[in-house]
């Protein structure tokens, strides 16, 4: 598989990760930064009291989780995971795993989980219905599609007009289709990425969106003959997301934040996500 960095994209297009406020902090007055003492495992409401439920989709993609197996530890997201929990002083041994779907871990109500991390993207309307932590990571939106499809060697917005186009449901992914290329069929809308994937193989659409690591872990191992046509000018922050007023939020954005300032989620960024290509940005 033929790969440069991703991080040539990133900074081009002033993606790469920096410094961001607490998604509590958004709005009102800043909340009191926690705590030494109520950021420990022992102090924690966890749903377990020692242990930490984090959650992820079934299947995982590579490049957040390797193998479709978080409990490595290995994959962007199953890392970060791992070094935020140590941080508030939980081991690997205090550590379980669950799954759940994209759209239900985001839709209100009480949750089978601590945290959940997806590549959920931090907005407003779903700061509605659950809540987010610091974001860790910014990425792209991309488009895929098989080698000779209608839109293959597409270089604009504008050449993806007449394409049906397919994306996961309550993703900004779903968003960016619909806004930024506006094509002039309805966006199909899919259970998960898993679904949309299936229907690229079998033509029943033209491309995918969905955020760029994933497009190129998509066309280089799931999708044979499978093209990255582009990247799109929008980019989303991820945060770990947690049930609504959680008792773990404000301790699991100060986590975030100390792993961004000593450099923790960049090295993470290099170990996982810097082996992946730079694409164009779609004009």
């Amino acid at each position: 598989m033929n790969r440069r960095p991703l991080v040539a994209l990133l900074a081009a297009t002033g993606l790469v990760l920096t410094a961001c406020a607490s998604s509590s902090d958004s709005a009102g007055e800043p909340e009191a930064s926690p705590t030494a003492e109520s950021c420990t495992k022992e102090s924690l409401a966890t749903l377990e009291p020692g242990t930490l439920t984090i959650a992820t989709g079934e299947p995982a993609y590579e490049p957040w989780v390797k193998d479709n197996a978080p409990e490595s530890g290995e994959g962007f997201e199953a890392a970060v995971a791992y070094a935020v929990a140590d941080r508030l002083g939980f081991t690997e041994a205090d550590i379980q795993w669950v799954r759940t779907t994209f759209d239900g871990a985001i839709a209100p109500g009480a949750k089978t989980f601590d945290w959940n991390l997806q590549q959920f993207t931090i907005t407003a309307d779903r700061e509605k219905a659950v809540d987010f932590s610091s974001p860790y990571y910014s990425a792209p939106q991309a488009v895929i599609t098989n080698g000779g499809s209608p839109i293959d060697g597409a270089t604009s917005i504008e050449e993806l007009k007449s394409a049906k186009l397919g994306a996961a449901i309550g993703s900004t992914s779903l968003d960016a289709a619909q806004a930024v290329i506006a094509p002039e069929k309805d966006v199909a809308v899919f259970n998960d990425n898993a679904a949309a994937v299936s229907a690229l193989k079998n033509g029943q659409i033209d491309g995918i969106v969905v955020d760029l690591p994933t497009a190129v872990y998509l066309v280089d191992v799931e999708v044979e003959g499978g093209k990255l046509v582009g990247a799109l000018s929008v980019a989303d922050d991820y945060g770990i997301l947690l049930g609504a007023d959680s008792p773990l939020t404000a301790c699991t954005s100060q986590a975030v934040d100390e792993l961004r300032a000593d450099g923790t989620l960049d090295s993470l960024v290099a170990e996982w996500l810097d082996v992946y290509t730079s694409v164009p940005v779609l004009g």
